[in-house]
């Protein structure tokens, strides 16, 4: 029998970038984990007690808690002081961080690339934590079009830029091991706030600079 499905706490994290409460999970959580994992197993017909699968449980609760370790992760510790005086106003760009994150619609992962472009206005950000910042907010249930505006969200909020562009790329294995199956299928979305939004040749500058390879 399954126990009884917990109700988030008060300060459970919310989907805002700028959510100031973390949670931690517990012991009694991982527990639950441990639980839901071996009601799957035995739910395909599996044996839990089988050499393979005894300790599947526990493996489980401690990759899905890494795999969600965003919700416990505060933006203003991550940033922890990295802001800069700006000494100009040229765009600047971070591309291919790399992107692993879980849909909310089934429970299996996507992953891909993000870019960020931003233009300073006062301040910026250490480079480091562009990919910080994106990683808070795929090691959550997350949906790509969701996570794309949450980054650009973030960075607007911290460093207050004249614009922000963040673009991801991602392959979906909701798409991918099941339903469509298409191998092959990959999913862009993009972000654009101020000026990046507002100016056609900023814009088109920023999609320019990531289409070049080497």
């Amino acid at each position: 029998q399954l126990p009884k499905m917990a109700t988030p706490p008060k300060n459970f994290p919310s989907s805002s970038p700028r959510n100031k409460n973390v949670t931690v999970l517990s012991d009694e959580t991982l527990d639950e984990l441990k639980h839901v994992a071996q009601t799957l197993i035995v739910s395909v017909g599996e044996d839990p007690t089988r050499e393979g699968l005894v300790k599947t449980p526990e493996r489980y609760a401690k990759a899905f808690k890494e795999l969600t370790r965003g919700y416990t992760t505060n933006l203003e510790d991550i940033v922890n002081g990295a802001v800069f005086q700006a000494e100009s106003q040229e765009m600047i760009i971070v591309r291919d961080i790399e992107l692993f994150s879980m849909c909310e619609h089934h429970l299996l992962p996507f992953f891909g690339r993000v870019h960020i472009g931003y233009i300073p206005d006062k301040k910026i950000l250490g480079l480091s934590k562009l990919a910080r910042i994106s990683e808070i907010f795929s090691r959550r249930l997350q949906i790509q079009e969701r996570l794309t505006h949450q980054i650009a969200q973030a960075i607007f909020d911290t460093v207050q830029p004249l614009g922000v562009g963040v673009v991801i790329e991602a392959t979906h294995m909701c798409m991918v091991i099941r339903g469509a199956q298409k191998t092959q299928s990959e999913t862009l979305t993009s972000c654009m706030l101020g000026s990046f939004r507002e100016d056609n040749k900023t814009r088109e500058e920023f999609l320019k600079l990531l289409s070049l390879r080497n």
